[in-house]
């Protein structure tokens, strides 16, 4: 008999769509299995080979639990924001929503014409307003949050507001930046409104804040690491430089440690938790405080995070980000000029790249001088690309007896380089007395590395020049994207500072642009829109002409990027339907979690880290059942 797949395939196709056989229940009594796989991104040419090899597996596994018994949830839709819609549109002049309709359309054909056993009733797309209503709601609510490191859990910002009202923050234990001023219950009531907003700022797990990012000119936006590609963007091939600009960002870094404690209990490849587990990079040390020669400890103190304080008595010299706060302002005037032209030059190079390139050697002096900690020598400050900004203090100390690099730059600009000082008295009365400090008193050097570690850390201690520390590689997520084709933000500004728009009027709906290019002056591509300020007496977006600062207020330009909508999309399949919450309580207590993931790993640092960040802070508010959200992924 022969097969005639064509007839077969599409009689049962009919019939599957017609009787609905693949749809799931959120009331069963069997036993549920949540398989799911990485949903696509809906280019114009179609499926590639990519995404059906990891499809059919997961329908394999979707059809033999039903045949099993069990209640499956095996879902689908669209990752639709994203740069290659917008580029398009900026090609061709065609609305990016156009566009990105088109392509799935043309995905789901050829979705259908494969067989797939899809629910297709619980259909999502990130750039559906009945969809990113709900990820500007979490947004919301990530700014409405800090994180406290006594309860080790998001809690709501109102509570730290009630305890700066009785009592300050001197007793406050918060993820936080690292410059907040102490202040008690007397200064929080004389605080203005902005004052007490800006101190509000710095402890909300989303904030605005000036940060260091990959700023692609040709692509009129910020780039995320994984976007770039040997120096350039992925897309197109685009030069990108290092900027810095005003940008929201998520603290994601005060779920370091959950984030690599979760993943013990997770079914998930060996190597794609060890890509995490280096990413968050958990390290434990020390803190220095070295002094800058000239100014006072208000003005300029360099702080420098090592995994060795026992081998602060090699340090001979000491290596700054270009991009360090301190760099303008210790630089002498004859070395301003060189200076400007080598930061000028690093900030071409991505982070990336001025972390892999262990060849090439190259630095400035500043002119400056820090003074040693213990013995008050002078230690010369040069800037380096080798340190980055955004990971440690963008600081450090150089042992070039101890460290390769350090060894490298210090060989190639002739400069010290002394043995460590093992046989040291760290005692305070040595301390005074520079020739005593380094006599052979056999004190560190017959102590294992371990001990010698706690002995330095403590007298860094004792003397308040230093403190034990854990550090993480991890820094905050950037969370802005200076883009059309993504989720607004629900924000609207008063006298500059951020104000949230009311869950009850949302989705903030993407306006209208004649061009989704940046405007001349720079701003991103929303700042094209005629109609884009918040109306606070009508509740609704109004033209930019009735914007008077008293109830019109401009609008966020900026847009969130990629990650934001798959952050939570396998929470939404859940309850895909539901008008009234991101979803429901009772379907989200049946699925719980999802039982079987199936995509890639380029994903490790990218999609599979923040996923986990979001699950982690929507369970700490009480909105999600279970603080991991794929038990197991292939």
């Amino acid at each position: 008999m022969k097969y005639n797949f064509n007839e077969i395939e599409a009689k049962w196709q009919k019939y599957w769509k017609e009787n609905q056989t693949f749809q799931a229940d959120n009331e069963s009594d069997k036993t549920k299995f949540y398989v799911l796989d990485m949903f696509p991104y809906p280019s114009g040419a179609g499926l590639h080979v990519g995404h059906p090899l990891g499809y059919i597996a997961s329908d394999i596994y979707a059809r033999y639990k039903r045949h099993k018994g069990y209640n499956v949830l095996h879902p689908m839709g669209y990752d639709s924001f994203g740069l290659p819609a917008e580029q398009y549109a900026i090609q061709t002049g065609q609305h990016p929503a156009k566009t990105t309709e088109e392509n799935i359309k043309t995905y789901r054909r050829q979705l259908d014409q494969i067989g797939f056993s899809f629910d297709w009733s619980r259909e999502v797309r990130t750039s559906d307003p009945d969809y990113y209503k709900w990820t500007q709601w979490i947004f919301i609510q990530l700014f409405n949050s800090y994180y406290c490191k006594d309860a080790d859990q998001a809690r709501p910002i109102t509570e730290l507001e009630e305890v700066f009202l009785t009592e300050g923050n001197t007793k406050i234990n918060a993820a936080c930046d690292d410059e907040v001023e102490l202040f008690g219950a007397a200064d929080w009531k004389s605080f203005s409104s902005r004052k007490k907003q800006e101190i509000l700022a710095k402890y909300r797990l989303t904030y605005l804040s000036d940060t260091e990012v990959n700023w692609c000119p040709a692509l009129g936006t910020v780039l995320a690491n994984d976007e770039i590609v040997n120096g350039v963007s992925e897309r197109g091939g685009h030069a990108v430089e290092r900027k810095k600009m005003k940008q929201w960002s998520m603290r994601i870094t005060a779920y370091a440690q959950r984030l690599l404690d979760g993943l013990d209990k997770l079914d998930w490849p060996q190597p794609l938790k060890d890509s995490q587990t280096n990413w968050i990079g958990r390290s434990e040390g020390a803190s220095v405080r070295f002094m800058v020669e000239g100014f006072d400890q208000k003005e300029a103190v360099i702080e420098v995070f090592t995994t060795r304080p026992d081998t602060i008595f090699g340090v001979s010299f000491m290596t700054l980000a270009p991009e360090h706060p301190l760099v303008e302002k210790i630089t002498t005037s004859e070395q301003k000029a060189a200076i400007k032209s080598y930061i000028k030059a690093t900030s071409k190079k991505s982070e990336r790249d001025r972390m892999s390139d262990v060849k090439t050697i190259s630095g400035e002096f500043t002119g400056a001088f820090a003074l040693h900690p213990f013995t008050g020598d002078r230690v010369p400050i040069w800037i380096g690309d080798y340190v980055l900004a955004s990971y440690g203090t963008g600081a450090v100390m150089a042992v070039p007896c101890g460290d390769q690099r350090d060894y490298d730059f210090a060989k190639f600009f002739d400069l010290p380089i002394p043995n460590i000082f093992k046989n040291v008295d760290i005692s305070e009365e040595a301390c005074e007395d520079k020739e005593a400090l380094i006599a052979n008193s056999d004190f560190i050097n017959d102590l294992p590395g371990k001990k010698a570690i706690k002995v330095i850390t403590k007298a860094l201690e004792d003397r308040k020049i230093g403190k034990g520390k854990i550090n993480y590689r991890l820094r905050d997520a950037v969370f802005s994207r200076q883009r059309y084709w993504g989720e607004p933000f629900p924000v609207y500004y008063r006298d500059e500072m951020p104000v949230m728009i009311d869950t009850i009027h949302l989705p903030l709906r993407l306006p209208e642009v004649e061009k989704y290019l940046p405007t001349s002056d720079g701003k991103p591509p929303l700042g094209n829109a005629h109609v884009w300020a918040w109306d606070t007496n009508e509740n609704k977006v109004v033209s930019n002409e009735k914007i008077d600062h008293k109830t019109v207020f401009p609008l966020e330009l900026n847009t969130m990027p990629g990650w934001a909508g798959s952050s939570w999309y396998f929470n939404r399949y859940m309850d895909a339907g539901n008008k009234e919450q991101f979803a429901g309580k009772e379907a989200l207590h049946y699925w719980q979690d999802v039982d079987l993931y199936i995509g890639g790993s380029e994903h490790a640092t990218g999609h599979l880290l923040y996923s986990r960040f979001w699950q982690k802070f929507l369970f700490d508010r009480g909105f999600l059942p279970v603080d991991e959200y794929a038990k197991k992924l292939i």
